[in-house]
């Protein structure tokens, strides 16, 4: 018998959007997994910052992690509760029009074309697409 889940807190998922560095991170993801290494990079914060945001946002059940050797990757899922579902898709359209967030973007884009200018990256997987069949929550 599989173990029970717990149920989908709607309070959670509301704080875990109410924070604009968690909003920032669920922007670099959008549609794609990444690793820790290029949050860090991107947002010019500590690491434990960020591994305490994405914690956040995964225990609020919005986001998921796979370690692949030494590093973790963090993808967008689509929460359980179908409103929620749709709050989470309307918010990532919504952030795709705010400069500041354009700008985080931008700077994901140069750093994964030229990792090597980017000493913390040296060495980290880049960016992936998420396909389909990961339930990402889709823009």
């Amino acid at each position: 018998m599989p173990p029970k889940q717990a149920p989908f807190n709607l309070e959670r998922f509301f704080q875990a959007l109410g924070d604009h560095t968690r909003l920032r991170l669920l922007n670099l993801m959008g549609d794609q997994e990444i690793c820790v290494c290029y949050f860090v990079e991107i947002l010019d914060a500590p690491q434990p910052k960020i591994s305490r945001h994405l914690a956040y946002l995964r225990n609020a059940g919005i986001v998921a992690a796979r370690r692949d050797g030494k590093w973790m990757h963090y993808r967008i899922v689509t929460p359980p509760n179908e409103a929620a579902a749709q709050i989470l898709k309307q918010t990532l359209a919504s952030l795709q029009q705010e400069k500041a967030m354009q700008a985080d973007l931008c700077r994901l884009t140069k750093a994964c074309c030229t990792p090597a200018k980017f000493l913390s990256l040296q060495g980290a997987p880049p960016p992936t697409a998420i396909s389909p069949s990961h339930n990402s929550a889709s823009r």
